[in-house]
């Protein structure tokens, strides 16, 4: 009884596993495939979920999804209820974020928010486009001076789908959104590939998603150093879910089909001996 009282005693002192920190990352509730949604359980999963994932894993942390509304995102973040914020960028809401030192990541994602016309329509230029479907809350980049002397008209939406409908049955000349996820939707829930198609002759907005944080820097530089390091892993990443699909200066605007297309032309081209 002694030596198995003796043998607890041991158990007991020994030190216990460090538990890993665990951070609140504040995410957007939004449907915004194929970067980031939210499930009907409040679930977050897309290409950002799966890197986080990643990073957490290559750190040692644990981080928790918290989906917001876009307008309780960043307030959540410089009151503290939120350790991180995803997507955010240092053009974003300057004056809300005035008076705070937030750290930003080193770009994380790419993307073009841009304007989506029918493909009759490309290249026809800002003067034909009169009506401008722009879904609640985002700023049409390059377009305010226009708006505001009455020469387009913006057409409010309420999310996505609506304003991709404004554009399928004309009631707008083109629909203002970021181009990858207006694309997606029409390839993958719509099922109109190709229906409407960015036009890049058209103002339009080129920058990055990053990580920002006002009460940890030291993991802000801690992932940047993850995306340096695993940078092969989330090239795969990126591919495979398609974020940065068709951005490229070469090929912007070109519809998803005629670049899968051109790749398996290339491919081909590959295969044949040379004579």
């Amino acid at each position: 009884m002694k030596l198995q009282g003796f043998g607890w005693a041991m158990v007991a002192a020994l030190p216990l596993p460090a538990l890993a920190q665990t951070y609140v990352v504040g995410v957007e509730s939004l449907a915004f495939l194929p970067h980031y949604s939210t499930d009907a359980q409040g679930r977050y999963q897309g290409f950002a979920r799966e890197l986080l994932d990643q990073f957490a894993a290559s750190a040692g942390v644990q981080l928790e999804y918290r989906p917001l509304p876009v307008s309780q995102l960043l307030p959540s973040l410089l009151t503290g209820e939120v350790d991180l914020k995803y997507p955010d960028n240092p053009d974003w809401a300057g004056e809300e974020k005035a008076g705070h030192r937030l750290r930003y990541s080193q770009p994380v994602v790419q993307y073009v928010d841009g304007v989506l016309v029918a493909p009759e329509r490309v290249g026809h230029g800002v003067t034909v486009l009169k009506r401008l479907a722009v879904v609640d809350g985002w700023s049409p980049r390059g377009y305010e001076k226009a708006i505001d002397s009455g020469g387009v008209e913006r057409l409010p939406s309420g999310d996505l789908r609506q304003m991709i409908q404004q554009a399928l049955k004309h009631e707008a000349d083109g629909a203002y959104f970021n181009v990858v996820v207006a694309t997606y939707y029409l390839d993958n829930i719509r099922a109109r590939p190709g229906a409407l198609v960015f036009d890049p002759s058209l103002p339009h907005t080129r920058s990055s998603f990053r990580l920002s944080s006002e009460r940890h820097p030291e993991l802000i530089q801690r992932f940047d150093r993850f995306l340096i390091e695993h940078a092969a892993d989330v090239a795969a990443l990126k591919a495979r879910y398609g974020v940065e699909a068709s951005l490229d200066p070469a090929h912007l605007g070109v519809e998803q089909w005629k670049l899968d297309y051109l790749e398996r032309q290339k491919a081909k081209q590959k295969t044949v001996p040379s004579p």
